[in-house]
């Protein structure tokens, strides 16, 4: 799978100088972490280390010709990692890739074992639920999962099988505790387009506003999500995908082909094929912990911005960085939103779903764009080999080969996806705000023009249902609001997604209103349309000025200049009592909740990761500990 490196335009100087603080920043503890992992690394196959009892017990139950190549010490072996289970449709497709992957690894001349399972929830049937709660603290324990999967010290490479929301940068953030080893993310595709994107919010709208019952909107939705795969929209799940990909740790052009195809199947081998060749005995090591470099950090950055990505990333991908010894920032991400251009339209950002993006020409083009105009660093590590011009091609299917292909150099759809030089804006699709609220993270790319500035009276809520009965109620109708919903943060409950808030939101929108969210919990990467300011930090339960925000308080949410503004005297406001409180006891308990009461305790803060792994990040940038107000 070798290239020769395309000549590209000379790296933009934005890019080259976030790039360049980043890696001064980090300096200690990416240093730190490669110590590490280059200390963890075997000469031989790791299994060589442990001792007989030790050994038996790694390769009891294997077959006896499994078991013969486990005693050697010649062959390495490779784990596989999955998320896999029949319920979510994203990972249902996986129930077969263990077996499949194990042929080829022998096949390529290595070993593979099941190494274990890691959990896999869906925050699309969870929304507004109280296991929701669960979902973000679900991605450190997906990445404790896969350590412990990892931590036999039987392995030399590694495969992870993982796709959606939480659980793609905790299978991450656990492969990269073992930085040493040679890792392949394995995707499953997404399912075929059902519904229109444009009509399923329509009937999501129609809903809310008690036009349509509740038989239409699940005939709606059945139609949306409607087989095995990532669901289409444009989401957390598909980012995760887009990013692995740029991030160079899947094969190229591998994230978007559809489950149950002959090229997905084909794919799914070639990974297995692919992780033999980068194990020491393979001939071409490739640790993971030295692919996720601070070039690669800033690769999916940009990736993120220039395809209006979920903004949960600007939470995962710190942790993500932050696991790899390196220090990412808001700061960072801002400075390079505003050269990055926004070049996709998917759901919800357009009408268009990743299956049309594929077909518009892809990763492929994306990557080929972005690349020519200098906003990726091309120089880096991936699993296809030095150089990211190796994901300016496609998978193709020639009679049983599987061949790379160079992909195209224009788009074919401009609706959906243009070339950095005629991008659908100037600047990503996300934006940081700041002010006397603190700070928070936007996304703009599905919000119109016209409905970027608001300034209106502050609506309180601490709950988001007790919004949901006061819109029911007719009680938010004809009026412009900043509808202020607090006590969601991670240290609070989880910071569950506030997704069900968007249709009620829209509907007065539509009506004419000028509303707006204010929130120290999540939207998810499905939001839009409504100007949302989430991930505030510092959150209310921890005593942000959230806390202390009355009705009627004017905030203006400003996204073309950054702000979010509170316009009330600062000693007046320092001096109000705190009011609300996030669940106590035995009302954050049922449905598993409290047994995450230690996540509760010690979680960061959502600028730096809201992560309970205060090991991951560098000396001198602890992640805070937190302390309920």
């Amino acid at each position: 799978m070798s290239l020769h490196p395309a000549v590209h335009p000379a790296i933009h100087p934005v890019v080259r100088e976030v790039t360049a603080r980043i890696v001064e920043r980090s300096a200690e503890g990416r240093a730190e972490y490669l110590r590490r992992i280059r200390a963890a690394a075997d000469t031989g196959p790791a299994r060589g280390r442990l001792a007989c009892a030790n050994l038996a017990h790694g390769f009891a139950a294997a077959e006896p010709e499994g078991k013969l190549a486990l005693r050697g010490v010649v062959k390495p072996n490779v784990a596989i990692v999955s998320s896999y289970n029949d319920m979510l449709s994203a990972h249902q497709p996986y129930r077969d890739y263990p077996e499949a992957l194990k042929k080829a690894v022998i096949r390529a001349g290595g070993i593979a074992q099941f190494a274990g399972g890691v959990p896999a929830m869906c925050d699309g049937i969870t929304q507004g639920r109280d296991g929701m709660q669960l979902s973000l603290y679900s991605r450190d324990v997906i990445a404790m999962s896969a350590a412990i999967a990892l931590s036999h010290d039987m392995f030399d490479g590694a495969l992870m099988l993982g796709v959606c929301d939480k659980i793609t940068p905790g299978l991450l953030i656990g492969a990269l505790s073992f930085g040493h080893l040679p890792t392949v993310f394995v995707p499953a595709g997404p399912m075929t387009s059902g519904l229109p994107n444009s009509e399923k919010a329509r009937v999501r709208q129609l809903y809310a506003e008690g036009k349509v019952g509740r038989e239409e909107l699940l005939e709606a939705e059945a139609a949306s999500y409607h087989s095995a795969g990532t669901c289409t929209f444009y989401g957390t799940a598909n980012s995760n995908q887009l990013l692995m990909e740029v991030l160079g740790l899947h094969l190229p052009g591998s994230s978007f082909v559809n489950p149950g195809t002959p090229l997905r199947d084909a794919l799914t081998k070639a990974a297995g094929r692919r992780v033999v060749e980068l194990t020491r005995q393979g001939g071409d090591p490739t640790p993971i912990g030295e692919i996720v470099d601070e070039r690669a950090v800033v690769n999916a950055v940009v990736a993120l911005l220039a395809s209006g990505g979920s903004t949960n990333h600007t939470m995962h991908l710190v942790a993500i960085a932050r696991a790899a010894g390196i220090t990412l920032t808001w700061d960072d991400m801002s400075d390079l939103s505003a050269v990055v251009p926004l070049i996709t339209r998917m759901y919800p950002n357009g009408e268009a779903d990743v299956n049309h993006f594929h077909a518009a020409g892809g990763m492929a083009f994306f990557v080929h764009t972005l690349l020519r105009a200098g906003l990726l660093h091309e120089d880096v590590r991936t699993v296809a080999g030095r150089g990211l011009s190796h994901y300016t091609r496609e998978p193709v299917l020639r009679g049983d080969d599987l061949t790379w292909e160079e992909g195209p150099k224009a788009s074919l759809d401009h609706a959906v996806l243009r070339p950095a030089d005629d991008p659908f804006s100037a600047d990503g699709g996300l934006q940081m705000l700041a002010g006397p609220l603190g700070r928070a993270v936007i996304k703009t790319s599905a919000v119109k023009p016209e409905h970027r500035v608001v300034s209106a009276p502050a609506l309180v809520f601490d709950d988001q249902h007790d919004f949901l009965a006061a819109f029911g109620e007719g009680a938010l109708d004809g009026r412009d609001f900043v509808a202020v919903i607090r006590y969601q943060g991670p240290a609070a409950n989880g910071m569950p997604e506030l997704h069900k808030l968007t249709p009620a939101l829209g509907v007065l929108q539509d009506r004419g209103q000028r509303v707006a969210i204010v929130t120290d919990g999540r939207m998810s990467g499905a939001s839009g349309k409504v100007p949302a300011a989430i991930h505030v930090t510092p959150e209310a339960a921890l005593g942000g000025p959230l806390s202390r925000v009355a009705d009627g308080d004017v905030i203006t949410v400003d996204a073309t200049t950054g702000r979010l503004e509170l316009h009330v005297d600062p000693t007046e406001l320092q001096q109000r009592p705190i009011t609300g409180r996030a669940p106590q006891g035995p009302e954050w308990a049922g449905t598993g909740r409290e047994l995450f009461a230690a996540f509760r305790a010690t979680v960061g803060s959502a600028d730096t990761g809201a992560s309970v792994f205060p090991g991951v990040t560098a000396p001198g940038q602890e992640v805070p500990v937190a302390q309920p107000a």
